[in-house]
């Protein structure tokens, strides 16, 4: 096969590589690059060839760069480089991003060349620092958090508010069992406890018992108990508040005069609602995270599998589940976030004049990419030339909500309808699905927080999405109503005041 013909099929194999393949010769010029590379650094087709090799380098390494490909070159040996280092490359902007980088020399006539096969891992590092991130929250958290077991009941893991509150540096727990830190339970009876969740007859326990710290003393605890899974093994997690505080505080009013009955009862009753809503809290947190932090951390284990070209679509599969799964715990954090803020009055709005056109178009666009198989989404008609005043980032999160929502509880092949009204000095933005509805008995209590109707608890969602909504829409003088029937769908309808400018003072703060 003649030099020519060979060259053609080496330049055809590395256009259907998918990573970007880059060759420099001896005097560090780029002689060839594929159409991978050249997107990947940002440059038009080609544009790469006849550039020195420092355009892809930071420019602080580059001097230390250049003699590093020199002795390579010399020394002639394939490898990846900087093993155990962070890498990144410069694009033409100036961007820079990670990635990986095997080296490979070869000859050709009498020349020496290098051929770097590049990997862009921009993906896979924001996936891992969303998994460190949901770590340190762990770690961090005030309350207890133990993971042991579900055989041998031996610890794995325990956050760093239950080695304060033990005593024990977390290289002891990884020695102890539950056993040594529950001296009022025995095996027979953590099997028993455990039981109803190996068998799935239940998805949590909770239970009041005590804790024995490394000193010795003891202090009183609840403790709400699910299963989990590291790989195929088993594993219990249990939260377990101090209730120290409250044991306490039961004996102080047991104790007190007949006077006090009344006040006994409330602040019983107050708890009580308190624990209910606790509970409710922990177990729509650990629900709603372990699945997709699940999927996250399968995904991230099988990557590094398909290791092999004809492998990309996998690849590519479980990279699509990592960004589907961080961008629905992100979706998650926003909403807990705004949920406080929204709590302690830390919300400061900005009134701004805006095209509602513009906004609508913005959330119709971002919400195509969650369409069911033949769902679609109706524009409403005549917005043109409306412009109003009000929070454009509350407008976006408030819309964004209800289309979201519309999408969610409806089937496939179905349509979402959205209308704008004008009626005197206010707006009308309505959003139609033929979903599912919400029972009628259930409607009154649809924008309480936490609160999801029974004919959706299968479907995935927090029950709070609306309640944020609300208490915005109220905040700036607007309001949210809806109108529904159990099977035919629903209607939720924003009421915005065109002119917001008079209660831009009293919204803010």
């Amino acid at each position: 096969m003649e030099l020519l013909e060979k060259y053609d099929v080496l330049k055809v194999i590395s256009e259907v590589i998918s990573e970007g393949v880059v060759i420099v010769d001896e005097s560090q010029e780029i002689v060839s690059a594929n159409s991978a590379a050249n997107r990947m650094f940002g440059y038009q087709e080609e544009n790469l060839v006849g550039r020195p090799l420092d355009v892809l380098i930071l420019e602080g390494l580059r001097q230390r760069h250049r003699h590093e490909v020199r002795d390579f070159i010399e020394e002639g040996k394939a490898r990846t480089m900087g093993p155990g280092l962070e890498l990144f490359g410069v694009q033409q902007n100036g961007q820079r991003f990670p990635l990986e980088i095997s080296l490979n020399p070869f000859s050709l006539g009498n020349k020496k060349y290098v051929m770097a096969i590049v990997v862009d891992i921009t993906e896979r590092k924001k996936a891992e620092q969303t998994i460190d991130y949901w770590f340190q929250i762990f770690d961090e958290s005030l309350n207890e958090i133990y993971v042991f077991d579900a055989e041998t009941f031996v610890f794995i893991n325990v956050n760093r508010g239950a080695q304060l509150n033990l005593g024990y540096h977390l290289e002891e727990l990884n020695r102890l069992s539950v056993l040594d830190i529950k001296p009022k339970l025995s095996m027979e009876v953590m099997k028993r406890l455990v039981a109803p969740l190996i068998g799935g007859k239940r998805e949590k326990v909770n239970f009041e018992t005590v804790h024995k710290r490394k000193d010795g003393s003891l202090y009183p605890v609840e403790v709400h108990l699910q299963l989990s899974a590291i790989g195929k093994r088993k594993v219990c997690v249990a939260i377990v508040l101090d209730i120290t505080e409250r044991k306490t505080y039961t004996q102080q009013l047991e104790n007190t005069v007949e006077e006090r009955t009344q006040q006994l009862r409330e602040a019983l009753t107050a708890e009580k609602k308190l624990n209910e809503l606790k509970t409710k809290f922990l177990s729509l947190v650990s629900h709603e995270f372990k699945t997709p932090l699940t999927s996250i951390l399968t995904s991230t284990s099988l990557l590094s599998k398909y290791t092999e070209t004809d492998q990309q679509d996998k690849r590519d599969k479980h990279i699509n589940t990592i960004k589907s799964k961080v961008r629905h715990l992100d979706s998650i954090l926003t909403d807990f976030l705004s949920i406080e803020r929204l709590d302690t009055g830390k919300v400061n709005y900005n009134i701004t004049n805006f095209p509602l056109s513009k906004l609508v178009n913005e959330v119709i666009y971002d919400s195509n990419t969650l369409l069911k198989e033949g769902q679609r989404i109706r524009y409403p008609m005549d917005i043109e030339g409306i412009t109003i005043d009000f929070d454009e980032k509350i407008m976006a999160l408030s819309l964004s909500n209800l289309v979201h929502n519309a999408i969610k509880y409806s089937p496939e092949d179905t349509e979402i309808e959205l209308k704008a009204t004008k009626i005197g000095a206010a707006l009308q933005i309505a959003i139609t699905d033929q979903g599912l509805g919400i029972p009628k008995k259930e409607q009154p209590f649809i924008f309480d927080r936490y609160f999801r109707a029974s004919n959706v608890l299968t479907v995935q969602g927090t029950g709070i999405g609306l309640n944020i909504v609300r208490q915005h829409m109220h905040n700036l003088g607007a309001n949210i109503t809806f109108t529904s029937e159990l099977g035919k769908g629903s209607t939720f309808t924003l009421h915005i005041p065109i002119n917001n400018k008079e209660n831009e003072k009293s919204a803010s703060g």
